[in-house]
């Protein structure tokens, strides 16, 4: 499904009006219609429903919805935060129209506030809608304060009051809602953290634009079950092993074994037909040992038992005969390494996944991916794109969505910025995924979705498709484990081991 920013949205309902004669106030009078059916299947049975409008259209919405509850026989009571003339035509309009069933309260008075709210058995919140920006400021703060300390059943309108539409910033306080009916599209700042946690259950109301002009002007993405279903790759009953997919990994050291070992052994499950390890030469037996599959090809080494530049050659060789490389976790940030790492990211040509160690060793040289022939994806968590952009880790949460474009834009790479909502941006388009949970807060993870990403690239999925299958099933694979053994108890490995159950409800 498609998710789109405030300034799309106001494109798309431009362009609605413009092309196929969809006026503000029709779709106001559909959005308020949305939300009063919502608002019907909450409360069940007749009840006291308090609407609070704000002096915009989500205010509107809220007026319609109040008229139509009201026409249904529910006791409604509207809460005006301006006064008539200060709202915009379809807004006014709105409010013009509401019965004399509708108890109007256009004093801000808290203590008529605070009665409503006690009467009530839902709240409706149509304060603010998809153009807010930045930290809610007057009567609007505390009347959203008394909202949520309420302890009522609360829907919001398009996109809970206080939440930021493009980047899902909550400053101070913001409406914490069970349920909220957006229209035509979720907002991206809805699917992002910490708006996500304020948005509760969300509905996609139809208000009638069509189909294509959300395609066209919308840039983001949410895979659901049925997108990853079309796009995994299905298996010819004459595949071979080579056909699936050949993978290189270059990857661990004398220290960290298992990075290589979690890479591998998740881009096997993931359908690789084969997988080769290139690693120092010391941790070959741990290899072998922990991976039955294991195919290994020992390199060069340092002192410190890592990657020598000495085995630049060999790698450049072995990677010329494998469909896709993964590099990076395990490598550690040993000099010779890193110039290693630097050196194999301009010459090797086929796709390249790079991670952890990988991205350590281009921060202060990122032209490298520039330099590449080849497609590339690079899967930093936010620590590792701060290094990447020489910013605080902090402006990367505060604006995930926009590193990830620039990332994509500035290295020409399809960038995997992980996360509480990681986020896949590829050539003109991003992804925001919406499984997984803090159970993947644990060493390793990482590892894994590198894995899970070469395999599908291996088994011919273009790189951003593939990311974004990839943490898809990453993430639902991690809801599985957390639901049989908890958040807790979750490790690496499980998410290796639960993704056939992963796959097999996305195959259904």
């Amino acid at each position: 499904m498609r998710a789109v920013t405030s300034r799309e949205m106001l494109k798309i309902e431009e362009q609605a009006e413009a092309l196929f004669g969809l006026s503000t106030g029709l779709l106001m009078e559909r959005a308020g219609q949305a939300v009063a059916e919502a608002a019907e299947k909450m409360l069940l049975d007749r009840g006291n429903v308090f609407i609070v409008c704000g002096k915009g259209n989500n205010g509107g919405d809220g007026f319609v919805a109040a008229r139509l509850l009201s026409g249904s026989g529910y006791k409604v009571t509207a809460f005006s935060l301006a006064e008539r003339d200060t709202f915009p035509t379809a807004a006014r309009d709105a409010f013009d129209k509401l019965p004399p069933g509708v108890k109007l309260i256009t004093d801000l008075d808290f203590y008529l506030l605070d009665q409503a709210i006690i009467e009530s058995d839902l709240i409706i919140d149509a304060i603010f809608g998809f153009s807010l920006k930045g930290a809610v400021r007057g009567i609007a703060a505390d009347v959203i304060d008394r909202i949520n300390v309420s302890q009522k059943l609360i829907l919001s309108v398009d996109i809970p009051s206080g939440v930021e539409a493009d980047t899902g910033k909550v400053y101070d306080r913001g409406v914490k809602a069970d349920v909220t009916v957006t229209f035509t599209a979720p907002k991206v700042g809805m699917l992002l953290y910490p708006g996500s946690q304020y948005t509760g259950e969300f509905i996609v109301a139809d208000i009638g634009i069509p189909d294509k002009l959300i395609e066209e002007y919308a840039s983001s993405r949410y895979l659901e079950r049925v997108d990853a279903y079309e796009l995994l790759p299905a298996r010819k009953i004459d595949v071979h092993k080579k056909s699936v997919g050949q993978i290189l990994v270059i990857a661990g050291s004398r220290g960290m074994p298992g990075a290589a070992v979690l890479t591998g052994r998740a881009a096997y499950k993931m359908g690789a037909g084969l997988v080769m390890f290139a690693p120092p030469q010391n941790i070959m037996p741990v290899l072998n040992g922990a991976l039955v599959e294991a195919i290994v090809r020992p390199q060069a080494e340092t002192k410190a038992g890592t990657l020598s530049l000495d085995a630049y050659k060999s790698l450049i060789e072995l990677a010329s005969e494998y469909d896709v490389v993964a590099i990076g976790p395990g490598l550690t940030t040993n000099n010779q390494t890193v110039e290693l790492v630097r050196k194999l990211i301009i010459a090797i040509e086929k796709p390249l996944v790079i991670d952890a160690d990988g991205l350590n060793a281009i921060v202060g040289e990122t032209e490298v991916l520039r330099k590449r022939r080849g497609k590339t994806v690079i899967t930093p968590h936010p620590g590792e794109m701060a290094r990447l952009f020489s910013v605080a880790t902090g402006d990367i949460l505060d604006d995930p969505l926009g590193f990830a474009i620039r990332a994509r834009e500035e290295f020409g790479v399809t960038t995997v910025l992980k996360g509480p909502r990681t986020i896949i941006s590829g050539p003109g388009e991003s992804t925001i995924n919406m499984t997984g949970n803090p159970g993947l807060a644990t060493a390793g993870t990482g590892d894994v979705l590198t894995g899970f990403i070469a395999a599908l690239v291996a088994q011919g999925l273009d790189v951003y498709n593939a990311s974004s299958v990839a943490v898809y099933l990453h993430g639902l694979s991690a809801d599985i484990a957390a639901e049989d053994i908890s958040e807790y108890c979750l490790v690496a490995s499980d998410v290796i081991d639960f993704l056939p159950e992963a796959i097999t409800w996305v195959l259904g």
